[in-house]
């Protein structure tokens, strides 16, 4: 979805508030596609500070399917978005000073939300994604889900060369 910013950017440097639907279906990244399953509408606000200097604050609620990492079940992960940008969009990346953001979403006059909510959603994204704390994953041998039931393949049992220090661990609990 675009925003129209040229009120802020003008003379009369109006301030642009709107709730905006986020146009995004899924999320894409290397690691693969994960589908939107629920989202709430945007509110975005974009203030004029001094020259082309802007205040951008969005924000909004949405639901993605990410697989589990063990046992590759579908977990529903909940992100809830308030991202504040201070923005000079006269500058370029490459002249860019601390206190102020990356504006690659903003397009001439216009503002793209769902480029500006993924920089979001990829900065929170997470490490690790598990469907319960103690999930046991898949047999590495036939791939069944050790967290729905066992399955018949052999215990393919421990390197003997780690006794050492298996034996380290059941003798010193504390180590």
């Amino acid at each position: 979805m675009l925003i129209n910013l040229s009120d802020v950017l003008s003379d009369q440097h109006k301030t642009v508030e709107e709730t905006v639907r986020l146009e995004m279906e899924e999320i894409r990244l290397q690691s693969g596609t994960y589908p939107i399953i629920s989202k709430e509408p945007v509110h975005v606000k974009v203030e004029h500070i001094r020259g082309k200097e802007l205040l951008i604050t969005a924000e909004t609620r949405l639901s993605v399917m990410i697989p589990c990492d063990r046992c590759l079940e579908d977990v529903k992960r909940e992100f809830e978005l308030n991202c504040v940008k201070h923005v000079d969009v006269g500058l370029s990346d490459a002249e860019l000073t601390e206190e102020l953001d990356e504006s690659n979403f903003i397009d001439g006059y216009h503002l793209d939300v769902d480029k500006l909510l993924f920089h979001e959603i990829l900065s929170s994204w997470p490490t690790k994604v598990l469907c319960r704390e103690d999930c046991k994953g898949l047999c590495n041998v036939c791939g069944q889900n050790l967290n729905t039931g066992s399955c018949n393949c052999e215990d393919t049992g421990l390197d003997p060369r780690m006794s050492v220090v298996r034996d380290l661990f059941k003798n010193f609990k504390e180590v």
